[in-house]
């Protein structure tokens, strides 16, 4: 062999592992509430998420958490700019819902439906205005009984829907949390319970919970182009 094409050929394998150690990471921050914020300390879902991934050798991969507690859509809407925008995503996870719901009973305060879309759209139309691909999340739980015996869980089924809905419109992915605590509930539930199987409280996760969230996420994440 010549030594022209020995030096052709390492040429061409250096810059094959040239696209490989430049290979760009993806940022990905999860947008949302206390269970977001919870996310990023240890045993939270998104700290489970990078265990996940590190298991699997996914290297390429930056995942942030922007969740503070007590949040609903219009507190996302209005530090969007500061906590997402501004650290230039990748993909953004939007997990928000919960506190809508359950702060109507809670505090006599929460979101009205209308609004609840109306911010919901108007946070996806900034974030594709910045090139930033956005992943669907709904709320999944305010209660853990099954077939419905939860107080609020119509009322969550229906933000659930809107969120779905949002998604269908819009060609967007979305990661239905509330499908999977409900199946989870009815096959595992057998007391009726209100809380204990994916949740301390009946909201926030507990360790299984938090296994089902970063593992289904995860599952839609990875998927997105």
């Amino acid at each position: 062999m010549s030594n022209k094409i020995i030096w052709l050929a390492l040429f061409v394998f250096s810059l094959f592992i040239m696209g490989f150690s430049t290979q760009k990471n993806r940022k990905v921050i999860f947008f949302g509430d206390s269970i977001t914020e919870m996310g990023i300390q240890p045993g939270g879902y998104i700290t489970k998420m990078k265990l996940l991934l590190q298991q699997q050798n996914i290297t390429n991969y930056e995942l942030l958490g922007a969740g503070i507690s007590g949040n609903k859509v219009y507190d996302l809407y209005l530090r969007l700019e500061d906590d997402v925008l501004a650290k230039n995503p990748d993909i953004v996870v939007i997990y928000i819902g919960v506190n809508d719901v359950w702060h109507k009973v809670l505090a006599g305060t929460g979101t009205d439906m209308d609004k609840f879309e109306k911010f919901y759209r108007a946070i996806i139309k900034k974030l594709q205005a910045n090139n930033i691909k956005v992943v669907l999340a709904t709320p999944a739980a305010i209660g853990e009984k099954k077939d419905g015996d939860n107080k609020q869980d119509k009322d969550l089924d229906g933000y659930g829907y809107i969120v779905k809905k949002i998604g269908q419109d819009l060609s967007l992915p979305v990661c239905d949390l509330r499908s999977y605590f409900i199946n989870y509930e009815a096959a595992n539930n057998a007391n009726n319970t209100d809380r204990g199987l994916l949740t301390t409280d009946g909201v926030h996760l507990n360790d299984k919970g938090t296994d089902l969230v970063a593992t289904e996420l995860w599952n839609v994440i990875k998927e997105v182009k």
